[in-house]
């Protein structure tokens, strides 16, 4: 008897975080929602786990797009989206590893660019262990989900060849550029991204900085 293996989702949605620590319950939480909320999730694979490790490029394969979702002590309020690109930093050689070390790892795996990833940065504001979520963090996770699903509307069409949900068909977004801020915020609109509290668009590489 010949097993059917089930093909890969072509998007995939990759929160992390540990519950235990407060606020750092974000990425998984998200995930969890934006599962639910989209149940039967045809075309969208939600997974999560406590950090990225080297194992997770094998998640990668297949995609077509991928939004990873994590928790940030200083990034702006309520939530900031980066367009994100393979690079070798501290954390390469780490078990826990960032979202671009783990694309470069793809690389030099299978000798191709790995899919195209983007990261939704959720403000946290306390990481102790044992506490629970703060009430900002709720709020702004109800922000970044509002956000979130409006991603996965525009990714799905983009698998049935529509604009991607990063920017629009023709028009090429960098890490690093940014723009006038009324003229980011219009691109951004456009283009799916979020704008930060001061209107402009992060498109460059995030650093990862909660415990």
């Amino acid at each position: 008897m010949t097993t059917q293996l089930q093909p890969l989702a072509p998007l995939l949605v990759f929160g992390w975080g540990n519950p235990s620590r407060g606020d750092d319950a974000l990425g998984p939480l998200c995930a969890e929602r934006l599962r639910a909320a989209r149940l039967p999730a045809a075309g969208v694979e939600f997974l999560d786990d406590y950090q990225l490790q080297i194992e997770h490029a094998l998640d990668l394969v297949g995609r077509q797009r991928v939004l990873f979702v994590d928790a940030s002590s200083n990034c702006c309020a309520p939530f900031e989206v980066t367009l994100l690109r393979a690079a070798r930093d501290a954390s390469f050689s780490t078990h826990a590893m960032s979202p671009q070390a783990l694309m470069l790892v793809f690389r030099e795996l299978y000798g191709e660019d790995p899919p195209p990833c983007t990261l939704l940065a959720i403000r946290g504001e306390q990481f102790t262990l044992g506490e629970a979520l703060s009430a900002a963090a709720l709020s702004h996770l109800a922000a970044a989900l509002e956000w979130a699903d409006g991603w996965l509307a525009a990714a799905s069409a983009g698998t049935r060849g529509s604009e991607s949900p990063d920017h629009p068909a023709g028009e090429h977004r960098d890490e690093g550029h940014r723009g006038e801020a009324g003229q980011a915020r219009r691109e951004g609109e456009a283009a799916g991204l979020a704008f930060v509290g001061d209107g402009r668009i992060r498109a460059h590489e995030h650093e990862l900085d909660h415990p």
